[in-house]
């Protein structure tokens, strides 16, 4: 919502918005934040808001504790799931030291400056992820189950797919909060459903992301249901990706337009770039021990590919004209972070165009292929090696995330029970 401050301070009064939450992602994607009252939002604006980072995972320590949120005025809206009467409103933050510098582990900034060094070169993109989640039942307390809400399959209908209802609530509170939903659908696995929305700029795509796992899991809990954004909730069946489509623009042009059949030398070094990065960047990708069960089965990549249409590809080429021509990456899963996830994307690919890398054969059973790493272990020893990693994060939030992780895989593989490990620690958080 682009508009001055005044102009904002007058809708929220002028709407009876009495509440603001400033909202911001630890490292780790979790999203976190702090209610203030209206009347204290131009404070807010002006000096921003403190809070303890070492309380936050990753954030910081109590040495070095305080930290504001400072909110972005562009990204103002007001939560429809919230009483219309004395009503809430949410921002998502800037985050500072005091002294007015950019804190270091703050997503958003890191996605802006991908973009801006992009921009500076005459280079834009679009984004739009996909991302897919699971509908349980809960149980008297209100607790969430594992017994999934419907038995429904791909495309299914009512009565058999049971989520139409709660898939509708969410897309029309989606658009009441200037995010437009383009599609929703039921998906593979049972209680598994899908909602899509329109491109976007990378900052915005991934604002909008979070937007959508607050709504899902709000109309969900509205509805006596639990949302799961757990890459792999149910054994045997399909898990929950977030596959994340991305275009790249030279002064206005897609030059992914008639790729791969008349290809734009940088529509292909661009592919090539995150092709030959994905195996270092999967740590962020798919963060959970449990991410690397996808992997692998029901059309989830294992190998570093791509392919014109094959759903089982790590990038896909999808049938698509002028400016929704692109590529999806189909790896990721929803537990990522998905500013550290697209702004590393980005950075990857952008890499690839400026030293005009060579997009290798297309390969649709990935014969040959290199593989993606089988387990956390092993994709936290690829980021750890990884001299591209280091060039794009700063040193402390990559020593941080890398050293968090570690712990949680150490913890998972003592587990006498990984997948009761896994219920105990992350269903209810994911």
């Amino acid at each position: 919502m682009e508009q001055s401050a005044q102009e904002l301070l007058r809708y929220i009064e002028d709407s009876d918005i009495k509440f603001i939450r400033l909202a911001f992602c630890d490292i780790f994607g979790v999203q976190k934040n702090i209610a203030i009252m209206a009347s204290q939002l131009p404070h807010a604006m002006e000096r921003g808001v403190a809070f303890d980072a070492s309380a936050v995972a990753g954030f910081g320590n109590v040495v070095e504790s305080d930290l504001l949120l400072v909110p972005d005025l562009d990204t103002f809206s007001v939560l429809p799931w919230r009483p219309a009467e004395s009503g809430v409103g949410r921002f998502f933050c800037h985050i500072r030291y005091p002294d007015g510098r950019p804190f270091e582990g703050d997503g958003r900034q890191l996605l802006r400056g991908v973009q801006q060094q992009a921009a500076r070169e005459g280079y834009s993109f679009l984004v739009g992820p996909e991302c897919e989640f699971y509908l349980f039942e809960t149980d008297e307390k209100g607790l969430p189950t594992a017994v999934p809400f419907d038995q429904a399959g791909y495309f299914d209908i009512a009565p058999m797919d049971k989520g139409e209802n709660v898939r509708r609530q969410i897309c029309l509170m989606l658009e009441d909060m200037g995010i437009q939903p383009e599609r929703s659908h039921h998906e593979q696995g049972p209680g598994q459903n899908e909602i899509d929305f329109r491109c976007a700029s990378p900052l915005t795509a991934a604002d909008n992301l979070m937007a959508l796992r607050t709504t899902v899991k709000a109309v969900a809990m509205a509805n006596g249901l639990y949302a799961s954004f757990l890459p792999k909730p149910l054994e045997g069946k399909s898990g929950s990706g977030l596959h994340i489509n991305l275009s790249l623009f030279y002064n206005g042009a897609n030059l992914f337009e008639h790729f791969p059949h008349s290809p734009s030398p940088r529509a292909a070094s661009f592919t090539a770039g995150v092709l030959r990065r994905v195996p270092e960047l999967t740590a962020f990708l798919n963060p959970l021990p449990g991410s690397y069960r996808r992997l692998g089965s029901f059309e989830a990549p294992a190998v570093v590919n791509w392919s014109v249409q094959n759903r089982s590809a790590l990038v896909r080429v999808p049938a698509a004209q002028g400016r929704d021509c692109r590529i999806e990456l189909r790896s990721p899963d929803p537990a990522a972070n998905p500013y550290y996830a697209i702004a590393l994307l980005l950075a990857a690919g952008f890499e690839g165009v400026r030293e005009g890398l060579a997009l290798p054969a297309a390969s649709g059973d990935g014969t040959g292929c290199a593989r993606l790493p089988e387990n956390l272990g092993r994709a936290l020893d690829a980021a750890a090696d990884s001299a591209f990693l280091r060039s794009v994060l700063p040193d402390v939030l990559l020593r941080r995330y890398i050293a968090a992780k570690r712990d949680e895989y150490a913890a998972y593989e003592a587990s006498g029970n990984r997948r009761q490990y896994e219920a105990d620690h992350y269903f209810d958080r994911v």
